[in-house]
C-alpha cells in the first residue's frame, strides 16, 4: 500500500461526497476533452481540504478522469456490440499484483472463452493454466459469464500457473483435489474428524464426505500459506469454500473451520495486494466475526474469562481486527479503521513471546509452534508453558483413549451398513452400554431414524418383534471362503467378512482390504494375488505344472475373474495409501497449528497502515 493509493482513496471519497463527476461539465466536454483550467482549480481546492500537494492532487484527478472515461466508452461498446470489458489483475505469490490488463469478452461466452483471452494477452499456450476469480469464486469454464454474475467494467483477479516444484500450478491443484477425494473416500482410515481436544465428530456418510473433502483442501491450503505461496493457497481455499457451501449448514456448526477459511481468504487477498476485492472481503469478514462472537461471546468475553486475554485464540481475533482496519481504510472509513488497528496493536503487543523463552522450549525438544502457543497461554512463563504442553497432550490422549470404543463401533457400523441407511454410532454405543444387543439396537435406531428415546422404548417393549424382523443371516459360502483363503486372507477374517456382507464377494474383499493396519500387509496380499494369477492364469498355466514347488490348483474361469477383480481393488487400495502419503507430506501433526500465527507479517502491515492514517 503506497501513499499514491492513499491519495486516490481520499480523492474518490471526497468526489463522491461533493457529487463531482469528472466526466461531465465543467470538467469535460464531448468533442473538446478535459477542461484543464477547471481541473487545475479543482486540484487546488481539494489539495487544501485533504492535505495533498497540488501537483499530486492534479495527477490523481487526471487519472481518475481517464479511468471514468474508459468505463463510459466500455459501457457504450457493450451496448452497441455486446462485448464486455474487464479490468484484470494478474497476481503471483512473490509480487502481489504483477500485471494489469484490459480484456474484452462476450457475456454470453463461456468462462473458458475468458481464460483463452487472458492466455492470449499473456502469450500462454495453454488457457487451462489461467484461473479467473470474481466475487470470491473461481469462474467456471463450462458456464456462461452472464450466468456467473459478471458484468462489463468489473475487476477480475487472475492467477496463472507457473513452475511450482516442477509441476504447473493448475496440475498440482488437480492432483491435490484427486488425492483429497481418494483420502476422503477411504472410510475414515486416513482422515478422522475430531475437535481440537481429540473428541470425535460423527456425521452421516454423505455430509461426512463433503466435509472431509472441504477440510482436506483447507489443510493443504494452510500448508501453502505457511510457505507464503499465497496464489496457490487462494485457489485451494476457494475450492475448499465451494465444498463447504455444499455441506448442510447445521453440520457446519459442528466445526469452526468455516469461519477461519473466510478469514484466510481475505488474508490471501491482502498478501497478494488485491484487497480491492472489497465486497467479497467485507462479506467474508462479517461471516468470520459472527462466528467468533457466537463461539467466544460478545466482545469475546466468554473466551477471555475462561482462557485469559493472552490465549492463543486471540491471535485469530487480532488478525480479524487488522483485516477489518485495512478494509475500513480502503473504504475511507478512517475513524473506524483507526479503532480496529488500535485494537489489533494492543492484542499484538500482548501476544508477543520472548525469543529467549521460545528458544529455551525449542532446545528442550518441543516444536516451535507448540512452544509459541504454550507461552501465549502462560503469559510468557516457561515453567507454566511446560505444564501447559504436558496437560494438553494428556487431555488429547485421554479423550482419544476414552473415545476408542466409540470409534470402533463407528467403524464397524460403517463396514456393516455400507450403502445402507446411516445409524448414529453414538446412539449405538450408548444403547449397547445399557446392555442391549447391537443387532437389536441397530434395527431400533433405523426404525426411529436415530431417535434415542423412541429406540429405548422399542427395545424395552418390543424386543421380541425387533428380533423376529431381523434379516436372516445366510451361512458362509464355502466356495467364496476358499477363494478368499487362496488370495492370502486369514480364515477368521475371511469368514467374518462373508458373514458381515452376506456372501457378497466384492464387499468381502473391500472389507478385508480396509481392515489392514498398515501398507506392508496390503502389499503382501497384492504380491500374493499377482503371483497366483501369473502361475495359474492362462498365461501362467505352464509354470504351474512344471514348477514342482508350486501346488497345482484347478482354478475355474469364474474364480480367476474373482481374483482379477480382487487384485484391481487391492491396487486401488494401494493408490489410497500413496494418495495419503502425498496429502500428508506437508501437513502439521499439531491439531492447533491454525492458532500458531508468528504475527511478523501482521506487525508489518499494521505499522504500514498506521503510518498511512497518520499522514
Amino acid at each position: 500500500m503506497s501513499q499514491i493509493d492513499n491519495t486516490f482513496i481520499k480523492l474518490r471519497a471526497r468526489l463522491r461526497e461533493r457529487d463531482i463527476k469528472l466526466w461531465e461539465e465543467p470538467y469535460y466536454f464531448d468533442g473538446v476533452g478535459s477542461i484543464e483550467s477547471e481541473m487545475d482549480h479543482l486540484a487546488r481546492d481539494l489539495s487544501g481540504e485533504l492535505g495533498i500537494s497540488t501537483s499530486d492532487c492534479r495527477c490523481a484527478l487526471a487519472e481518475l478522469q481517464d479511468s471514468a472515461l474508459r468505463k463510459l466508452a466500455a459501457r457504450r461498446e457493450f451496448n452497441d456490440t455486446g462485448l464486455a470489458t474487464f479490468n484484470v489483475r494478474c497476481v503471483d505469490s512473490k509480487c502481489g499484483t504483477s500485471q494489469m490488463m484490459e480484456i474484452k469478452c462476450s457475456l454470453s461466452g463461456l468462462g473458458s472463452d475468458l481464460q483463452k483471452e487472458v492466455a492470449k494477452k499473456l502469450n500462454l499456450s495453454d488457457a487451462s493454466h489461467v484461473k479467473c476469480i470474481f466475487g470470491g469464486r473461481i469462474i467456471n469454464g463450462l458456464r456462461t459469464l452472464a450466468s456467473q454474475g459478471l458484468k462489463t467494467n468489473q475487476q477480475l483477479m487472475v492467477v496463472v500457473g507457473g513452475e511450482n516444484k516442477r509441476q504447473e500450478l493448475h496440475e498440482r491443484i488437480q492432483r491435490i483435489r484427486a488425492d483429497v477425494e481418494i483420502v476422503a473416500n477411504a472410510d475414515h482410515r486416513f482422515m478422522k474428524m475430531e475437535d481440537q481436544d481429540g473428541r470425535p465428530i460423527f456425521l452421516p456418510p454423505d455430509e461426512n464426505r463433503s466435509l472431509l473433502m472441504a477440510l482436506g483442501m483447507y489443510e493443504i491450503a494452510r500448508a501453502a500459506m505457511r510457505k507464503e505461496n499465497y496464489d496457490e493457497a487462494l485457489l485451494l481455499l476457494l475450492e475448499a469454500d465451494e465444498l463447504f457451501s455444499q455441506c448442510n449448514s447445521k453440520f457446519l456448526e459442528a466445526v469452526d473451520n468455516y469461519a477461519l477459511i473466510n478469514l484466510d481468504i481475505v488474508w490471501c487477498y491482502l498478501c497478494l495486494k488485491n484487497i480491492t476485492q472489497l465486497p467479497d472481503a467485507q462479506r467474508r469478514l462479517d461471516i468470520c466475526e459472527r462466528s467468533f462472537r457466537k463461539s467466544y461471546g460478545e466482545q469475546f468475553n466468554r473466551l477471555y474469562a475462561i482462557r485469559g486475554t493472552s490465549c492463543p485464540e486471540r491471535a485469530l481475533i487480532m488478525r480479524l481486527h487488522l483485516l477489518q482496519g485495512v478494509l475500513f481504510f480502503h473504504q475511507n472509513r478512517r475513524d473506524e479503521s483507526y479503532e480496529r488497528l488500535e485494537e489489533a496493536a494492543q492484542a499484538l503487543d500482548e501476544l508477543k513471546v520472548d525469543d529467549n523463552a521460545l528458544l529455551t522450549l525449542v532446545e528442550m525438544g518441543f516444536e516451535e509452534s507448540d512452544a509459541r502457543l504454550a507461552l501465549r497461554s502462560s503469559a510468557g512463563d516457561v515453567d507454566r508453558a511446560l505444564q501447559f504442553i504436558q496437560a494438553r497432550r494428556e487431555k488429547v490422549g485421554e479423550e482419544r483413549r476414552n473415545s476408542a470404543p466409540l470409534r470402533k463401533v463407528n467403524q464397524e457400523m460403517r463396514e456393516a451398513n455400507s450403502g445402507r441407511e446411516w445409524v448414529d454410532p453414538r446412539s449405538v454405543f450408548r444403547l449397547m452400554e445399557m446392555g442391549y444387543e447391537r443387532c437389536l439396537v441397530v434395527e431400533a435406531l433405523k426404525r426411529t431414524k436415530n431417535n434415542l428415546d423412541r429406540s429405548v422404548d422399542l427395545l424395552q417393549r418390543h424386543s421380541d418383534e425387533l428380533r423376529a424382523n431381523l434379516p436372516a443371516v445366510p451361512p458362509v459360502d464355502e466356495s467364496l471362503l476358499s477363494t478368499l483363503l487362496q488370495l492370502g486372507f486369514q480364515a477368521p477374517s475371511a469368514r467374518a467378512a462373508l458373514e458381515t456382507t452376506e456372501n457378497n464377494f466384492r464387499k468381502s474383499v473391500e472389507f478385508l482390504l480396509k481392515s489392514f493396519v498398515n501398507e506392508a500387509e496390503l502389499l503382501a496380499v497384492v504380491e500374493a494375488m499377482t503371483k497366483l494369477l501369473e502361475d495359474h492364469g492362462p498365461s501362467g498355466s505352464n509354470r504351474a505344472t512344471t514348477n514342482s514347488s508350486t501346488p497345482i490348483l484347478n482354478l475355474s474361469v469364474s474364480k480367476l475373474n474373482f481374483i482379477e477383480s480382487a487384485l484391481g481393488m487391492a491396487k486401488s487400495e494401494m493408490e489410497s495409501y500413496n494418495a495419503f502419503k502425498r496429502f500428508n507430506e506437508n501437513l502439521s501433526e499439531n491439531s492447533s497449528n491454525y492458532l500458531d500465527l508468528p504475527l511478523v507479517q501482521e506487525e508489518q502491515i499494521l505499522n504500514e497502515y498506521r503510518r498511512l492514517l497518520e499522514r
